[in-house]
């Protein structure tokens, strides 16, 4: 199998490269593209050194099985069709394609059949607050949902290499050059830009991408995306509404069934799931407001569990799929 990574250099096309080593994928199976910023750069992956090639409209023609993309919504919509018409499988982690219909919007754990029933040849992996918030979901679909309401805590690793270096740039009271306002000591109740509706183009894709993963079409979802000034992990604040009565310590037995998730009755920050594969669940509790509710606090990393290993999973699927 002939794998290419695109966006290499990046966050998550680091954290790719580094979940592939665990997982055992050998060096001859990679080949890394980014922008011409980092073409030349060298890789080491295995005790070999990997050389980062300059992507462009001829990349794909040595014919590659599977690619992994992290390079943004721009490079996705100019190459992944590229990469396409080569015959090559795409796993998009930009928004470009979630929300188009003839695209399956893949978390593994969750809906891993819509593979089966991909007309084309690219797969959405979708944001990294949905994911965590979805593992959770789908543990209690039984329980029937009616709403959800989530306010997400995202720390700046989710905007890659340019926020953590504006939190360090504010952390030294200079002025922020990516962020609008200083996220050192702050928080800044908005990601992404305003919609005409007022919210924001992060939150919509969080209510929107949760419909579409759990097949819940009507489900009624609402979200606030923060940014916060921690360094790796996300938080989502989940307030979910049944249609039915629920035992807590069942909702505790479905959710510790996931093998991705795991209830705490301890107090879990983002520095407790930083670098681990684990959405854990912490503060969970009735919401006395309405008669069927339950409040719970979601934690994981966003680099790893919310975009780089998913897509791993995905290129798995795909892998068991041929063989």
């Amino acid at each position: 199998m002939k794998i290419a990574i695109v966006g290499a250099s990046g966050m998550v096309g680091r954290t790719f490269l580094s979940i592939l080593e665990e997982k055992g994928f050998s060096h001859r199976t990679l080949t890394l593209f980014a922008s011409s910023r980092s073409a030349g750069i060298s890789v080491k992956y295995q005790n070999h050194d990997l050389i980062i090639r300059e992507l462009n409209e001829k990349s794909f023609d040595e014919g590659f099985d599977i690619a992994l993309f992290s390079a943004g919504g721009s490079t996705s919509l100019k190459y992944a069709p590229i990469a396409e018409s080569k015959g090559c499988i795409v796993i998009d982690n930009s928004s470009a394609f979630r929300m188009d219909p003839k695209v399956p919007l893949i978390v593994p754990e969750v809906n891993a059949n819509e593979i089966k029933n991909m007309t084309g040849k690219i797969i959405a992996n979708p944001n990294c607050s949905t994911i965590q918030s979805v593992l959770i979901l789908n543990a209690l679909k039984e329980l029937n949902i009616k709403r959800v309401a989530y306010t997400t805590y995202q720390a700046v690793s989710g905007s890659g290499y340019q926020g953590i270096m504006d939190l360090e740039r504010t952390l030294n009271n200079e002025s922020p050059s990516y962020y609008p306002k200083p996220i050192a000591h702050n928080v800044i109740p908005l990601i992404d830009v305003l919609l005409e509706n007022g919210y924001s183009k992060e939150e919509v894709k969080m209510m929107e991408e949760t419909k579409k993963i759990l097949n819940l079409p009507n489900l009624k979802v609402s979200a606030t995306c923060v940014r916060v000034p921690v360094r790796n992990a996300h938080s989502v604040s989940i307030q979910c509404e049944f249609e039915k009565e629920f035992d807590i310590e069942y909702v505790k037995e479905l959710l510790n069934a996931h093998p991705f998730v795991k209830v705490s009755e301890e107090i879990i920050t983002p520095r407790d799931v930083s670098g681990h594969d684990i959405a854990m669940v912490t503060r969970l509790r009735r919401d006395l407001s309405v008669d069927y509710g339950l409040h719970c606090f979601v934690v994981a990393d966003n680099i790893r569990k919310g975009a780089a290993l998913n897509a791993i999973q995905i290129l798995e699927l795909l892998f068991e799929r041929s063989n």
